[in-house]
C-alpha cells in the first residue's frame, strides 16, 4: 500500500494546470450506453475511478479504446454490442458512481440489474430518488439479494417529476433515462452542479433535447435514438479549489490554470473573506496569493451553488491555522468529519458538535503519521502536511488516486517537498 511523505514549511509558487473533471467524466462515460454509435471523449483524467468505470462499461460488452496522452486520456467508446445488462457487486462496490448505468441501460434496453452501492466511509447515499424517478417513467423496480432489478415492457414514458430533495446522482440518472423516453419529461428541484450541465451539453451533442440546463427545472424531449459525438470534458473544480487552498495554507502564490472563475466562485468568496488575495486573470487563470493574517471564516456545505462538501475537509485544514475560531457545518453527508482526528494528531484544535466542527486556529501544525479515510479527507491531510513542521506521512493514499491526477508531481513542481513510497508496508 503506497504512502506519501511530506516535509512541510515550503510556500508553493508557480502554476498548476487543472485536469479534467472526474465528477463530469463518470456520468458522461455512462451516457455512452444510450447509443450504438461511437462517442469520443477528451480531457479525461487519469484516475482509478475512471478505470473502474471503463471496466464496468466493458463488463456490459462495451469497447473502449484509450488514447493515453501525457496529461489526459482520450476515450473512444463503442456500446453497439451490449449483451450484459448486469452491473455486478464486484465492480459497483469500488465506486458509487456505478449506479449511473441504471438509467441508460433501462432506457435503451428495457432492462437492467445493478448492484446496490450500499454505504461508504462518508455516509449512506440513498438510491430511493433514482428508483422513484424511473418508476414514474413506467419502470417496474424490485430490490432483492442486494440488486436493483429494473424492467420496462415498453419504452419509458415522459413524466413530470419533483425530487423531494436535491440529489446530484438521481438528477443525473433521471435526465439520462428521459433522453430515450417517449414524450416530454419535466424534472423539478434538480441539482444544478456544473458537472450536470456538462453532461447535458454532451447529451445534446448526441442528439438529445435537454433544456433548462443549469436550473432547478430541466425539460427533456425524448428521442427514439441518440447518435455518437465528440466531447471535451470540463475541468475539475474540486481539484482547482484544492490547489487554491494549497496556495493559501502554505503562504504561497499559485496561478490555477484552466478553470472558469465563476464555477469556483463559492470558494473564492470564502478565501477572500479569510484575507487571501484571489484574482481572475482571464483566459481561465486564477491567481491565489497569501498576503497577511489568515482570518477565521465560517462555512456551511450546501448543494451547488453553495459551498461544496468536497472542499470542506481542505478548508478545515486551512482554518486550523487561522487567527480565530471557525464553525464548519456539514449539511450533505452525516459522517464527513473523519479527517478531524487525524488533523488533531498534527496539532489542530478541533471539536465536533453534531454536524458542526469548531476549529480553533493554532500557530502551527506538526508533522505526524496519519491515515487517510476517504478521497477529500486524504488531500486535507496532504495540505496540512505541506505546512506542518517536520515530516508527515499520509498512509492509504489509494483514496487520493481516485480523484487527483499526478498530485505529487503538480505540488513538487511548485516547490513542495513531497514523495510517494510505493508498496509501503508500514
Amino acid at each position: 500500500m503506497d504512502s506519501i511523505v511530506i516535509t512541510g514549511g515550503k510556500p508553493l509558487r508557480g502554476s498548476v494546470k487543472v485536469s479534467g473533471s472526474k465528477n463530469a467524466a463518470l456520468p458522461i462515460i455512462a451516457a455512452c450506453l444510450l447509443t450504438d454509435q461511437k462517442v469520443t471523449l477528451t480531457n479525461i483524467p487519469k484516475l482509478t475511478d475512471i478505470y473502474t468505470m471503463k471496466h464496468l462499461i466493458e463488463n456490459h460488452a462495451g469497447k473502449i479504446e484509450v488514447i493515453d496522452k501525457e496529461d489526459q486520456l482520450g476515450l473512444i467508446i463503442d456500446c453497439s454490442k451490449i449483451d450484459n445488462l448486469t452491473a455486478p457487486y464486484e465492480i459497483v462496490r469500488k465506486m458509487r458512481a456505478s449506479i449511473w448505468v441504471l438509467g441508460p441501460l433501462l432506457a435503451r434496453f428495457g432492462k437492467a440489474k445493478v448492484s446496490l452501492p450500499g454505504g461508504c466511509a462518508i455516509g449512506i447515499r440513498q438510491v430511493d430518488l433514482h428508483i422513484a424517478s424511473l418508476e414514474a417513467m413506467g419502470a417496474k423496480i424490485e430490490i432483492k439479494e442486494g440488486y436493483i432489478y429494473a424492467t420496462s415492457n415498453s419504452r419509458l414514458k415522459g413524466v413530470h417529476f419533483i425530487f423531494n430533495k436535491v440529489s446530484v446522482g438521481a438528477t443525473i440518472n433521471a435526465i439520462m433515462a428521459a433522453t430515450l423516453a417517449s414524450g416530454e419529461t419535466r424534472l423539478f428541484n434538480c441539482a444544478q452542479e456544473p458537472e450536470i450541465i456538462d453532461l447535458c451539453h454532451c447529451l445534446n451533442g448526441m442528439g438529445a433535447e435537454v433544456s433548462g440546463i443549469g436550473t432547478s427545472e430541466v425539460t427533456i424531449i425524448g428521442k427514439k435514438y441518440l447518435h455518437g459525438t465528440n466531447y471535451n470534458v470540463m475541468p475539475d473544480r474540486i481539484e482547482a479549489g484544492t490547489y487554491m487552498i494549497a496556495a493559501a495554507i502554505t503562504k504561497g502564490e499559485l496561478d490555477i490554470c484552466g478553470i472558469d472563475y465563476h464555477i469556483i466562485e463559492n470558494l473564492v468568496l470564502k478565501l477572500k473573506e479569510a484575507g487571501i488575495n484571489v484574482v481572475d486573470l482571464g483566459n481561465n487563470i486564477i491567481k491565489v496569493q497569501y498576503v497577511g493574517i489568515l482570518k477565521q471564516v465560517d462555512i456551511q456545505t450546501a448543494v451547488y451553488p453553495g459551498f461544496s462538501t468536497d472542499l470542506q475537509a481542505q478548508f478545515m485544514s486551512l482554518m486550523s491555522l487561522s487567527s480565530g475560531t471557525s464553525i464548519i457545518t456539514e449539511n450533505i453527508f452525516e459522517n464527513r468529519f473523519m479527517h478531524v482526528s487525524e488533523l488533531c494528531r498534527m496539532g489542530a484544535n478541533i471539536t465536533i458538535n453534531n454536524h458542526s466542527a469548531v476549529v480553533r486556529g493554532t500557530n502551527y501544525l506538526s508533522g505526524a503519521e496519519v491515515m487517510a479515510s476517504d478521497l477529500r479527507a486524504s488531500v486535507s491531510l496532504v495540505l496540512a502536511g505541506l505546512v506542518a513542521k517536520g515530516e508527515t506521512k499520509v498512509r492509504r493514499i489509494y483514496h487520493l488516486d481516485r480523484g487527483y491526477q499526478m498530485l505529487e508531481e503538480k505540488l513538487g513542481k511548485c516547490g513542495a517537498d513531497i514523495r510517494r513510497i510505493v508498496g509501503d508496508s508500514v
